[in-house]
């Protein structure tokens, strides 16, 4: 064999395992879909922080708005396969295993800091231990997104459970998040999202309860007269990804996709709490009166309530009482 026909053998072989190669290089796709906006600041801690730093070995692919898969079914597409992230809140996670209901319950997470310190602590490995075993899901992150308040109409000054007695109190539908106005004192009321604020204005509901940037786009300040600083329920949602999918990368990988969500909602967590307390001057000056109530009356009632009730069957022994300790 002449030395031209070597070297074109040697081309050949090249070019045969190039193709290859460049398969092993491709990055890994990562389909995420979440209910929310893309300008929400946990949407763009995702797409400008946790994608950059996640670096060339993955290919974050954002769908916002539920434009890949509908709201409620990521779970299940994640565990078939078709989808490999989403980020959602505990009640999702509740539906295949309910003992994660405890930490949607009211005043079960107190606030931001205690909501990290649940999750940095053993109650949280037990936590992401379930989601691993029993769903095959990898919990890699927390993302605090808003405290749900009270917003009513007229001038009822509210400062423990009772004085919430008889109030129309528009809550989502669903067992748990009715179940939610009741713990608080209220009458909850089912009723469409979009239909709140003609509801509030007609007088149908009394109030309605939600997170005070949710106030302000939809524009809830005009039809109430008050907002009672509550905190009832910490908004939160858990940034999930495939287990089997996780397993199978490097821990390097593993850390470096870890460290990129703490990172992304460190930052969108602050946007959250600074705006939370923006809110409260702007609502002020709309003319709103707000105020805090007896929040350990409060406490007291709607967890006395929650143990008297069937929801909390589920729940693990002991793990209120642990999660109060912290």
């Amino acid at each position: 064999m002449t030395i031209h026909t070597k070297a074109l053998s040697a081309l050949a072989a090249l070019a045969l395992t190039v193709p290859a190669a460049a398969m092993a290089q491709e990055p890994i796709a990562l389909r995420f879909s979440d209910s929310t906006t893309a300008d929400a600041p946990r949407s763009v801690a995702l797409t400008d922080i946790f994608a950059e730093r996640l670096g060339d070995d993955f290919e974050f692919q954002p769908y916002f708005s539920s434009t890949l898969v509908p709201q409620g079914s990521e779970i299940v597409a994640i565990q078939r396969g078709n989808l490999e992230m989403s980020l959602l809140p505990p009640s999702d996670f509740a539906k295949q295993v309910p003992a994660f209901d405890i930490l949607g319950a009211a005043y079960v997470i107190r606030d931001p800091e205690h909501l990290q310190a649940v999750f940095e602590s053993d109650i949280g490995d037990e936590f992401r231990q379930m989601a691993r075993d029993e769903m095959g899901l990898e919990i890699l992150g927390i993302a605090y997104y808003g405290a749900r308040h009270v917003n009513l109409r007229g001038d009822r000054e509210v400062m423990t459970p009772q004085d919430l007695n008889g109030v129309r109190l528009r809550m989502p539908g669903g067992e748990s998040w009715q179940f939610l106005g009741s713990a608080i004192g209220a009458n909850p009321t089912p009723m469409d999202y979009a239909e709140v604020y003609t509801g509030l204005q007609t007088g149908a509901i009394d109030g309605q309860d939600n997170p005070l940037p949710n106030n302000q786009l939809m524009k809830f300040h005009e039809v109430t007269d008050q907002i009672i600083l509550t905190g009832h329920n910490m908004g939160f949602g858990m940034l999930i990804i495939n287990a089997d999918l996780f397993a199978s990368l490097t821990a390097e990988q593993q850390q470096t996709m870890r460290d990129a969500a703490s990172e992304a909602f460190a930052w969108s967590d602050q946007q959250y709490i600074d705006q939370e307390a923006e809110l409260v001057s702007f609502f002020e000056q709309e003319g709103l009166k707000v105020y805090e109530p007896d929040l350990e009356a409060f406490k007291t009632y709607a967890q006395e309530q929650y143990l008297a009730s069937p929801l909390s069957d589920a729940w693990p022994e002991g793990m209120l009482e642990r999660i109060n300790a912290l």
